[in-house]
């Protein structure tokens, strides 16, 4: 795993998988965990060494269960030990689909981590969404891909405000998550009484943004439950996301969601048992559609209301993380 799997200052839906997924996987089984530190997915040579010789304490036939951010960008490590090792390699996003990069770069770490994926004995993803795409961007037989989502923990329900305006944005600030089209988006909307509280770390340059939207940095434990408690809508603008475990995690606390149709996303937010929506997905990267959602949201008390009611409804149907484990350790077992 990434070395800063229980770092609280860069908390991730890729590290509260991982978490997850070895705690829950400890309960039936002996786990040995290694967490390398450095600069993924192109770590320093030293980073490299560390890995390596960590791979070559592992007795042969051993199960491996390797996060893609460590494993996909250092084909030369991984390869060799992969052939004496049943490694299962865990891609929380295509590492050349990250938003930012240039085509050069794209299309490098494309063809590295085509290599770890065609030597891996599995891949497990996070969607059926992005099953295809890994399917579609490296030619993999359907058979070697496993779907197993993230859980989500019980929550309370939020307790939100009357009359709909305080918006709250959980991801890390990077481009692939979209807060410069959210920012631009909520630009349109001056008339309208609303707050955007965005949470998460930062990594690039905070958008100019109204005094109405907040930046907080990173946010766990207790803080990050008071900042769901406080919202009345949930909004993920990204421009890729695998699966988007904010959703459910705000739906665990009947908060509707408007998010972009993109991956995952779709699966993540689903409908209430009576095919009720329990929010909206919108286009990636489109301010002008996603700022007429949000007058929608914040002008019609009915729309309101029947998202709140469906995000409660679907509430009761999002799946624990003991189904995660149990669908991984089918696949590992295999």
């Amino acid at each position: 795993m990434p070395g800063n799997v229980d770092d609280p200052a860069s908390p991730s839906g890729g590290n509260r998988y991982d978490r997850a997924v070895c705690d829950g996987l400890a309960r039936s089984r002996t786990i040995h965990e290694i967490a390398v530190n450095g600069a993924w997915p192109r770590p320093a040579p030293a980073v490299r060494r560390v890995l390596a010789s960590g791979l070559s304490d592992i007795p042969d036939r051993s199960t491996v269960l390797i996060d893609g951010l460590v494993a996909c960008g250092v084909p030369e490590v991984l390869e060799p030990a992969m052939r004496r090792l049943r490694a299962v390699v865990l891609v929380h996003l295509p590492l050349g689909d990250e938003t930012g990069l240039s085509r050069a770069d794209a299309a490098e770490l494309t063809a590295l981590e085509r290599r770890v994926l065609h030597a891996a004995a599995a891949v497990v993803v996070p969607s059926e969404g992005a099953a295809r795409r890994v399917i579609d961007v490296h030619a993999l037989p359907a058979s070697r891909v496993h779907v197993v989502p993230p859980g989500v923990d019980p929550a309370p329900l939020a307790i939100g405000s009357e009359n709909g305006g305080e918006l709250l944005c959980v991801a890390a600030v990077t481009p692939r998550k979209g807060q410069d089209v959210l920012v631009e988006a909520l630009g349109c909307l001056d008339d309208l009484d609303w707050r955007c509280t965005c949470v998460g770390p930062i990594y690039r340059d905070v958008p100019a943004a109204p005094d109405r939207v907040r930046f907080v940095g990173p946010m766990t434990g207790a803080d990050l439950n008071g900042a769901y408690a406080a919202a009345d809508l949930l909004v993920l603008p990204s421009r890729a996301e695998t699966y988007g475990m904010v959703v459910t995690e705000a739906l665990a606390r009947g908060l509707p969601v408007l998010a972009t149709r993109v991956n995952g996303v779709p699966e993540a937010l689903g409908v209430a048992p009576d095919g009720a929506p329990p929010g909206m997905l919108v286009t990636p990267g489109d301010a002008d559609e996603l700022a007429a959602a949000l007058r929608a949201w914040l002008t019609d008390p009915d729309l309101r209301d029947r998202w709140r009611a469906a995000a409660r409804a679907r509430r009761t149907t999002l799946p624990g993380w003991d189904e995660t484990i149990r669908r991984l350790s089918e696949v590992l077992d295999r």
